[in-house]
């Protein structure tokens, strides 16, 4: 069963009855602004359909798996105390997250309270400050998903990049990775700080600096698409390159917002080239569950559920034998055999490595997306 997440902090209705028969899982999700709603939306979808399977086969021996869902709105602090009552709720364990910055509160948090945490989709690579034996993750780190986006820059014959960043901890990371990876090889790595331009002045920088190619390191949709907007409509860079490594063009309010304008903007996603059977079973619910194509976050979510229902069957509820449980995970995904090992510089139990593509909508029909390059 799947308790219903609220619009605001209050608990789902029946979240905290005592006594209760189900096998908890908290789910941290951003529902509302500031968060990623789109994103939000496809992660606790996945999440909502692999609990109901779960459920469909008989649960957790015998008791039906419950998900305890709590809005993080993108906000840490909010995400800190939603990790606190939900280990006060009894929860087995701690499922989702999209935000990196957000992610890492709630992992230093379950850190402290012995709470295991399966985080689905944040790739920051510092998700902890220190190792820790209580969370994993899912996703690629930043760092592997962002040199390979590099590499595809490169290939596309790009050597004087620009990047319009936000200020925060997680793009201050992407802009490192890239200025790391890119200068050895002959690139070079501009940051337009995004607190002091507006789009117009983003373009009259561009041309100034003779850049090739704008990565968008930026929220959605404020200041990204004015940005692009602004950029399209420039007369005078009209062969420079768009991107958006974070993935701001994968979720359908993009091509909303953005319409042809958004098409041809290379970003980061993380599917194989061909899903498996199983991942083609589970692409078909989630679209008809969503309406619409599901994004890679929605497979993030449905995985994060099956292998946390595995280890949950295999070893019991408690919560020591969980984390202990990590580096013994062999699960069949939607999107391959996922294992959990110990990675140089990330402090947490890391699938290494997902499928990672880039990837960007067709020009010709923005609703089809093409693979650019692999990794």
């Amino acid at each position: 069963m799947v308790t219903p997440a609220p619009p605001a902090p209050p608990s789902p209705p029946g979240a905290e009855r005592p006594g209760g028969s189900s096998v908890r899982v908290g789910a941290l999700v951003p529902l509302t602004p500031p968060g990623w709603v789109g994103a939000g939306r496809h992660l606790l979808a996945g999440l909502e359909l692999a609990v109901r399977e779960v459920n469909e086969a008989g649960g957790i021996a015998g008791s039906p798996l419950e998900l305890v869902v709590r809005d993080t709105a993108a906000d840490p602090h909010r995400a800190a105390a939603a990790v606190d009552e939900l280990g006060r709720l009894g929860v087995s364990a701690l499922a989702g997250e999209y935000h990196s910055v957000v992610a890492r509160a709630a992992a230093a948090r379950a850190d402290a309270l012995g709470l295991p945490f399966l985080c689905s989709s944040a790739v920051l690579d510092a998700l902890t400050e220190e190792p820790t034996e209580w969370v994993a993750r899912l996703a690629p780190a930043q760092s592997r998903g962002w040199r390979v986006y590099a590499d595809f820059v490169l290939g596309a014959g790009h050597r004087r990049i620009a990047v319009a960043a936000d200020p925060s901890v997680y793009w201050a990371s992407g802009t490192r990775i890239l200025r790391d990876h890119l200068a050895p090889r002959g690139g070079t790595v501009v940051e337009l700080d995004m607190r002091a331009l507006s789009p117009a002045d983003v373009c009259d920088e561009l041309v100034a600096r003779r850049a090739t190619a704008l990565l968008l390191l930026v929220g959605h949709p404020e200041p990204a698409v004015p940005i692009v907007r602004s950029v399209r409509r420039d007369q005078r860079l009209t062969d420079i390159m768009i991107g958006a490594p974070a993935g701001q063009p994968e979720f359908a309010e993009w091509a909303t917002s953005l319409g042809d304008d958004g098409a041809a903007i290379p970003f980061l996603r993380y599917l194989p080239e061909r899903l498996g059977p199983l991942g083609v079973r589970v692409g078909t619910a989630l679209g008809e569950r969503l309406g619409e194509a599901p994004s890679f976050v929605a497979f993030e979510g449905y995985d994060t559920i099956a292998v946390l229902a595995d280890v949950l069957r295999t070893h019991g509820t408690d919560r020591a034998r969980t984390a202990g449980s990590w580096p013994r995970v062999a699960v069949e995904g939607t999107r391959g055999r996922i294992r959990f090992t110990r990675t140089p510089g990330i402090g947490v139990w890391q699938w290494a490595w997902p499928p990672i593509q880039v990837v960007d909508r067709d020009p010709a029909r923005p609703d089809r997306f093409r693979v650019l390059h692999a990794g």
